[in-house]
């Protein structure tokens, strides 16, 4: 999810999480922790977050897994296709007063 702040600005609830995104942590051990990200696990649906990590035994630390769905995304990072897909997003948002009009046309 973006932060309140974003989603006032770009008019978009939500946006797919990318590496240097900076995020803020909401739930579990790290909560209100914030940090930009580092990697992106699609298959193990976790994101590494940037000083957020953990000591093994041996004395090697290794970034912690956090899931997408306990971050906020406080800042985007925003190249031109990002931009498209915000603006392409916010005009269907507005775009969808039009199709519920549409629904009684028999």
């Amino acid at each position: 999810n973006l932060s309140k702040e974003l989603q006032a600005r770009h008019g978009v609830r939500s946006m797919p999480i990318r590496k240097d995104d900076e995020v803020l942590i909401t739930r579990g051990m790290y909560k209100t922790r914030e940090g930009k990200v580092t990697a992106v696990y699609r298959k193990k649906w976790v994101v590494h977050v940037e000083r957020i990590t953990r000591e093994k035994v041996n004395g090697q630390s290794i970034p912690v897994g956090i899931p997408a769905s306990s971050l906020v995304i406080t800042k985007l990072k925003l190249d031109k296709d990002r931009k498209a897909k915000l603006e392409a997003k916010s005009k269907n948002k507005d775009g969808k007063k039009e199709d519920a009009a549409m629904t009684n046309v028999d």
